[in-house]
């Protein structure tokens, strides 16, 4: 079924068949009222629970689009269960993997903070759990991360152990780490934008919280940043 959150008349054919949504805002869509009419039309479906991906600390932030989001879900009365994970172990596979691939370096912009990383993977599973039980998360939120929180230098630390080279931390401004990934990367400035925004608040402190939930949810221990990028070498290598 071919969806697209800018084309209306996807909606109806995407919500066909269709009680509970895992919802996750595309980073190309920076602004939350570009989800806006989908969910409206998730309310008008009867949708019995929408699990969205949002993001750590946000219902103390009101700057990343998540926060509105959340709020205009619970507005519009959506049965819902907010999972509000850690930074993802794939923005180091991914995104940042480049400068770790060609530089050996970690190129971002969080200072000295600590972040406790998840795997996706285990984001996934939390939210298929939330889905499985609709009626026994309804209106919820869950804040799920690793079992430990990481400054980038223990993280520079583990990848220099796991692929055997020198993997180092530079710390770059906002500035510096902005004008590389749109002028040096070619990245869109609003999803530069967005990140440079989380960045902020991971010197806040906002990202270095452990919780247990995820252990709640599923009876399982969250996957350890070193087990990660063991299992995925070839993309720091």
């Amino acid at each position: 079924v071919a969806f697209d959150f800018t084309k209306k008349d996807s909606f109806k054919k995407a919500l066909e068949n269709v009680d509970r949504v895992f919802l996750m805002r595309p980073p190309h869509l920076g602004k939350p009222e570009d989800l806006y009419p989908f969910i409206n039309a998730m309310e008008a479906h009867n949708i019995k629970l929408v699990s969205f991906l949002s993001l750590m600390g946000v219902e103390n932030n009101t700057i990343p689009p998540h926060y509105k989001i959340e709020k205009y879900i619970e507005k519009l009365g959506i049965p819902y269960a907010h999972i509000r994970p850690g930074f993802f172990m794939q923005n180091l596979s991914g995104i940042h993997s480049v400068e770790i691939r060609e530089k050996d370096e970690i190129f971002v912009p969080a200072g000295k903070s600590k972040t406790s990383f998840i795997d996706a993977a285990d984001i996934g599973l939390s939210i298929a759990t939330l889905l499985n039980n609709s009626e026994k998360f309804k209106n919820t939120a869950h804040t799920i991360t690793g079992a430990e929180s990481l400054d980038y230098y223990q993280v520079a630390e583990i990848l220099s152990k796991v692929t055997k080279r020198k993997i180092t931390y530079s710390k770059p401004g906002y500035l510096k780490y902005r004008r590389y990934y749109i002028k040096n990367r070619g990245l869109e400035k609003g999803y530069v934008n967005v990140t440079v925004a989380l960045y902020f608040m991971t010197r806040m402190g906002t990202a270095k919280k452990v919780t247990g939930e995820f252990y709640d949810l599923t009876g399982r221990t969250p996957r350890s940043f070193e087990d990660f990028a063991k299992e995925n070498i070839k993309y720091f290598s």
